[in-house]
């Protein structure tokens, strides 16, 4: 990743009853200290509902199984 700063924020998008999408340039690291490159423009799916096979990503698994979460903060 370039230590230039970055012109185009990150936008990170909480998705009604589904996960969260972040456009890049980010890195990812999880806790298990592996890291991930999100280039710029690239948007990726993280997963909220803890049901996903492939965590931190999302795979789908809210859809499938009722995944509810409309909060908004205040």
């Amino acid at each position: 990743m370039s230590t230039e700063p970055s012109s185009d924020p990150i936008v990170v998008k909480t998705v009604d009853n589904g996960p969260y999408q972040i456009k890049g340039p980010i890195r990812l690291v999880d806790h298990e200290n592996n890291s991930y490159e999100l280039g710029p423009g690239r948007t990726t799916l993280l997963c909220r509902c803890g049901m996903s096979a492939k965590k931190p990503f999302c795979d789908g698994s809210h859809a499938r199984n009722g995944f509810n979460a409309t909060e908004r903060s205040t």
